[in-house]
């Protein structure tokens, strides 16, 4: 049942990253891009649960877990953010960023001993520096450039802000509890990225009127 709940969640995922990465083909506007290449990291990361759940950890399970759940979802959030906000430079410094860590979680150390149940933790296998460093600052500023952009244009965006502003906080409040094991996890995954599409796809204003359209569906 875990693998199953799982795997469920990261067909959500996949479903919403792949609306986002259509929006992105027609339109052409980068912090599409970037949310479609953030929620589809989502995705994986749901699938590497549901394959430590089903088959068991391993180095293999939990490296691709780590890179796509803890260094490349938040901070691919942000850049997207930033995108939207104007700042088109980020987009260059988002790409070396996920070479850098895809360097990083191919190449750093993982112990081999994995034992008991639920999602290993990170202390357990990897050393501070470089993997749970990088970890930490991606996601703490991308965190923080998503709500900060969220907070600052909310009143052009009220619904879909506060909608952006609910789904990082599920998804905090799901990683900051201990003991939910992969399928919970994946839950909250889950909800957290459909509060999040719905928030990136939301129209500028509470009513989409013929005249707001082509403003608020970027």
């Amino acid at each position: 049942m875990q693998a199953v709940l799982a795997f469920a969640a990261a067909l959500v995922a996949l479903r919403l990253g792949g609306a986002l990465l259509t929006r992105w083909r027609a339109r052409r506007a980068p912090e599409l891009a970037a949310w479609a290449a953030s929620l589809l990291a989502y995705a994986l990361a749901c699938g590497a649960l549901a394959w430590g759940a089903a088959a068991g950890w391993d180095a293999r399970a939990f490296r691709t877990y780590y890179l796509f759940g803890g260094l490349l979802t938040a901070p691919l959030l942000g850049v997207g953010s930033l995108l939207r906000a104007g700042l088109r430079w980020v987009g260059a410094v988002g790409l070396v960023y996920v070479g850098l860590a895809v360097g990083v979680a191919v190449a750093v150390p993982v112990g081999e001993s994995f034992s008991g149940s639920g999602i290993p933790p990170a202390q357990d296998h990897l050393d501070f520096f470089p993997a749970r460093l990088l970890a930490i600052l991606g996601n703490g500023l991308g965190t923080l450039a998503v709500a900060a952009v969220a907070v600052l244009t909310i009143r052009r965006r009220p619904l879909g802000n506060g909608l952006v502003l609910a789904g990082l906080g599920v998804a905090a409040a799901g990683s900051a509890l201990v003991g939910l094991g992969e399928a919970g996890t994946a839950a909250v995954f889950a909800a957290a990225v459909l509060l999040l599409y719905l928030g990136f796809s939301a129209p500028a204003g509470w009513r989409l009127s013929p005249s707001s359209s082509s403003k608020s569906d970027r």
